[in-house]
């Protein structure tokens, strides 16, 4: 018989022995045995077994804890206090500790036997940072888990046996983290065994044995998360005192609203900025890229004029001067963000290079100051990938691309996400010849397919060239003409720019001010790792920002820098986790496209169940009014039920139709609360309205509107 066909059969037959003892375990209802009624019964039967035959009573007491644990039985939890009520404390928790270790280590090699391989094999992608994360710090992970006992530690046995964490190594840290939690379940089964009436139950002692159950979970967790501190940190001189409360590293949107918020609460704050304040947002971000859209959509107005009813107009401007524009704008912005705003709010605020020295020093300027917590809040930048020649073309980014004065005659914008649609239909419209490429099938690849095809035919009907499928290989210079070549279906497609846009996302900024001396842990994707509660593996550095996402959005940044202030500040006294159930985005193409919550393709990917509701505006009285009769509202709800799942917009100022439906999701109101709200007409906000509407229409009481029919006929009889 060959190895794996004999494999096969051993693993099905140990999984048929398994089955066979558990339903056994239910059928001869075995768990009768395992009450606290029977343990308070018969423990003076069993305490006189022990006494006359000890090593006979321990090693049959270890035999069944280790059946019990190893079949993940329900019953561990009478079993230790069984033991501590019948052997005492000292050889009670040697019996329970080796019976439970034992036990969970069989657990663990059946599920390693069983379930390892097709596990690992069917979701190999899924689980690669999960097999990472147990690779790099599997036993501190086991032990933490251990020893918090409200955790099923069952469940601890079957997930790490289709880990690669050793064996031996599975067994010492559970007995070691099983220990503590050992030890205040074997002392309460000592106490209880004291019990000889129900006036006992008043004693002191029993009193804190199960106070001590109640509370031990909250303190293993407090004692792991000092240990860690304690780890991390060992090594630094922590200060005496401290220069500021917090210090912020970093002045765009989540840096200004951070230090803003600990200013308002009357905390010393410095804010650290080497460049501009505003960053990303206010200098190359959504700033100036709205302002360019604006200009862009006058020049698409007066290209349709005729459907206005004007038989021609013309529009006649210098490119140079609407990109001029755009830096006035900013100009205009500017005293949001600045230096003597937010000075006057209470922040003082630092320009220069930032160097984090220790989890407590940033230097600035050749000074050392010290805070008692440290946010970094350094955002992102344009993300550029080393195409085979870019180095030798003099491309543009989001960041550079407004230092454009003179007009290319064609564009090449590398990349379909929201940067790089909402930039390509600016260009075009502008008299630039644009040709978006994009690797994947769709552009915009984050929404669904009819979104997508709905901003693509816009797109080619104002003359772009939507290249999806194409991956860019190599940039090239012929005789001065310069070149992508691209792989499309196997072939090589060659492209012709005059300037070239970089749209492929952006990199978190981690580099350059400290953050790898100190060893701060980041993700698998650049960004700087945190907790729920925005703390990175330095307990007093926080962070918060495209430098760690998520989400990379102004809004989101401002969003999380108010759980990092707060809870910088106040922690360990009160933290907050941070909240991204409702999150909403727009990408401000025309048609605009906004969403919040789920869509299909996520709603799919995840395995969500949903019903969906379609309304399409081209019906819309305003929208006719408007010349802008084109889109849909596409909500997913809970099947059955009002409660909306998610919501895609795809319109003229969807940006700004979302907002009802994020107030929705945000105070769980569903579709029927917004049907029985009154819209103005005709406004693009009834679109909202009449999308519940026919959620209402689809989910009609058909049984009732009968006999309300009779009803009626029977009143006109």
């Amino acid at each position: 018989m060959p190895s794996s066909s004999r494999q096969m059969l051993i693993r099905t037959l140990l999984l048929l022995v398994i089955l066979l003892l558990i339903g056994s375990f239910f059928a001869f209802d075995l768990g009768r045995y395992l009450t606290l009624e029977l343990l308070q019964s018969q423990r003076q039967e069993l305490q006189d077994l022990y006494s006359n035959d000890p090593l006979t009573i321990v090693a049959a007491y270890v035999a069944i804890y280790i059946l019990v644990a190893g079949l993940s039985l329900p019953g561990a939890v009478i079993m230790t206090l069984a033991g501590g009520a019948t052997f005492g404390l000292g050889v009670g928790t040697i019996a329970v500790s080796l019976g439970s270790t034992v036990g969970a280590t069989v657990a663990f090699l059946a599920s390693r036997f069983l379930l390892r391989d097709t596990i690992q094999q069917r979701f190999q992608d899924k689980l690669a940072t999960f097999n990472q994360g147990i690779e790099r710090e599997g036993g501190f992970y086991l032990f933490t888990l251990r020893l918090i006992p409200l955790f099923p530690f069952f469940m601890i046995n079957l997930v790490m046996g289709i880990t690669a964490l050793r064996t031996w190594k599975f067994f010492f840290i559970s007995q070691l983290g099983m220990l503590p939690g050992t030890l205040v379940y074997v002392n309460a089964g000592v106490q209880l065994s004291s019990l000889d009436s129900l006036s006992g139950i008043l004693s002191l002692p029993l009193l804190l044995s199960f106070a001590l159950l109640g509370v031990f979970p909250l303190i293993a967790k407090k004692g792991v998360e000092g240990f860690k501190a304690r780890q991390i940190l060992k090594g630094y001189q922590r200060p005496q005192q401290f220069d500021y409360n917090l210090t912020v590293v970093g002045g765009g949107s989540a840096g200004l609203v951070s230090s803003y918020i600990a200013a308002a609460v009357k905390a010393k704050v410095a804010l650290i900025e080497r460049h501009k304040m505003g960053g990303d947002c206010l200098n190359t971000g959504c700033v100036p890229s709205k302002a360019l859209i604006r200009s862009a959509k006058m020049v698409a107005y007066a290209n349709r004029a005729q459907e206005f009813g004007f038989r021609s107009t013309t529009v006649e401007y210098e490119f140079a001067e609407v990109m001029e524009r755009v830096q006035r704008v900013i100009t205009k912005v500017e005293p949001h963000d600045s230096i003597e705003r937010y000075s006057n709010l209470g922040v003082e605020c630092l320009t220069g290079e930032a160097t984090i020295r220790s989890p407590w020093e940033v230097e600035i300027n050749g000074k050392t100051i010290s805070s008692r917590a440290i946010i970094v809040a350094t955002g992102a930048r344009p993300m550029v990938p080393p195409i085979p020649g870019l180095d030798q073309i003099d491309y543009l980014t989001s960041d550079t691309v407004w230092n454009l004065r003179q007009r290319p005659e064609r564009m090449v914008v590398l990349g379909g996400g929201p940067i790089g649609c909402e930039l390509a239909q600016s260009f075009q419209r502008l008299g630039v010849k644009v040709s978006l490429i994009q690797r994947g099938p769709q552009v915009m690849p984050r929404e669904d397919v009819e979104v997508s095809q709905l901003v693509r035919q816009r797109f080619e009907q104002e003359g772009m060239s939507v290249l999806t499928g194409h991956t860019a290989q190599r940039f090239e210079i012929q005789d001065e003409e310069k070149f992508v070549v691209c792989e499309f279906e196997g072939e090589e497609v060659r492209v012709g720019f005059d300037q070239v846009l970089i749209a492929l996302g952006r990199k978190a900024n981690i580099s350059g001010f400290g953050l790898e001396e100190l060893g701060v842990t980041l993700n698998d994707n650049g960004t700087v790792a945190a907790d729920p509660f925005l703390t990175t593996n330095y307990p007093n550095i926080y962070v918060c920002g495209d430098v760690t996402g998520p989400y990379q959005f102004t809004h989101t940044a401002a969003h999380q820098a108010w759980y990092a202030a707060v809870n910088a500040l106040f922690a360990p006294l009160k933290r907050f986790k941070a909240d991204y159930s409702v999150i909403p985005w727009a990408t401000y193409t025309d048609p605009e496209v906004a969403r919040v919550g789920l869509n299909e393709l996520e709603a799919k990917e995840q395995g969500i169940a949903y019903e969906v509701t379609h309304y399409g505006i081209d019906d819309l009285d305003r929208a006719i009014a408007d010349e802008e009769d084109h889109g849909l509202v596409k909500v997913l709800t809970v099947p059955g039920k009002d409660k909306i799942l998610g919501v895609t917009i795809a319109g003229s100022h969807a940006g700004d139709l979302i907002a009802e439906f994020v107030t929705a999701m945000k105070y769980g109101l569903g579709l029927n609360k917004i049907l029985g709200t009154i819209h103005i007409y005709p406004t693009l906000a009834e679109a909202n309205k009449y999308v519940a509407g026919n959620w209402k229409r689809a989910h009609k009481p058909d049984g009732l509107l009968r006999w309300v029919e009779r009803f009626h006929r029977w009143r006109r009889s």
